[in-house]
């Protein structure tokens, strides 16, 4: 028997030969095969699990393995503030913050404590010695670095500490007026305090325009000298006459004799209490 050679192509593969894919009747490019394996299905979303017989079942996520911090009752993403990492991050900056505002207000203080202990510093008048010129109740404030920088002049009102036998207590530091300076001399004539220069043997009437009548001098007793009597007196080198503008209710140096520089606190330039009379001195 002839063995017949079948015209055109055949219908079915002959088992044994080799599966060849089909070309494109274009391109001649082999077909792809767009059958799916079923083990290569789809990747299960996250939470959805798959049973052996094909049901579908939803996986709750572990809140110890989970990257997300769980949802509060009705939210779905949001962060809750008191958790996760904005809640650290909270706590956090109100930590920094509290540092912050802890570290200014030392800052404040240590400020304030150097500037009274080295620049300025503030008193009030418990009397009226300073009359008219300070009051009793005001408020002034005093340069402490004046004097480091020049000596006391004549007429400063400076705030010093109180001499031995002076001090109460409630009164520790007292404010005068420089009369006299070192090597100066002292002394009253025709109502009026005269101070002799060192090494002159005449001198001058001090000019003291912020000399008022007040009420603690009794009539016919008012004036530069009136009060305790000045006598004559040569300032020590080093040291200070002073006196109060209200002579008549001063204890100043026509009592207890000159002071030391030594026990100046320093210089008292503006009075700044009452507000309507704040004022340079």
């Amino acid at each position: 028997m002839h063995a017949h050679e079948p015209d055109g192509e055949p219908d079915d593969q002959r088992p044994g030969d080799e599966p060849v894919g089909e070309r494109s009747a274009d391109t001649g490019e082999p077909e792809k095969d767009d059958s799916m394996n079923a083990a290569e299905g789809p990747p299960p979303m996250d939470g959805v699990a798959e049973n052996a017989d094909g049901a579908v079942s939803v996986v709750e996520p572990d809140p110890a393995t989970s990257s997300a911090p769980p949802a509060g009752p009705g939210e779905t993403s949001e962060i809750l503030p008191e958790g996760g990492r904005a809640g650290r991050r909270r706590r956090k900056n109100a930590t920094r913050q509290a540092i912050e505002w802890l570290s200014l207000v030392i800052g404040a203080v240590v400020l304030a404590l150097a500037i009274r202990a080295l620049l300025f510093q503030a008193f009030y008048i418990p009397s009226a010695s300073m009359a008219p010129t300070l009051e009793v109740n005001d408020r002034i404030l005093v340069n402490k670095a004046s004097y480091k920088l020049h000596s006391p002049h004549r007429g400063d009102i400076i705030v010093f500490k109180a001499p031995p036998g002076e001090t109460s207590e409630n009164i520790k530091d007292l404010v005068k007026r420089i009369i006299g300076l070192p090597g100066d001399t002292v002394e009253a004539k025709n109502n009026h305090v005269y101070i002799i220069q060192a090494g002159k043997t005449t001198g001058y009437e001090l000019n003291e325009p912020y000399i008022k009548t007040t009420p603690d001098c009794p009539a016919g007793s008012q004036g530069p000298v009136a009060g305790h009597p000045l006598e004559t007196v040569h300032v020590p080198a080093g040291e200070y006459f002073v006196m109060g503008d209200n002579r008549c209710a001063s204890e100043d140096s026509r009592a207890f004799g000159p002071i030391k520089k030594s026990s100046i606190i320093g210089r008292a330039f503006i009075r700044i209490w009452p507000l309507n009379r704040i004022k340079l001195l």
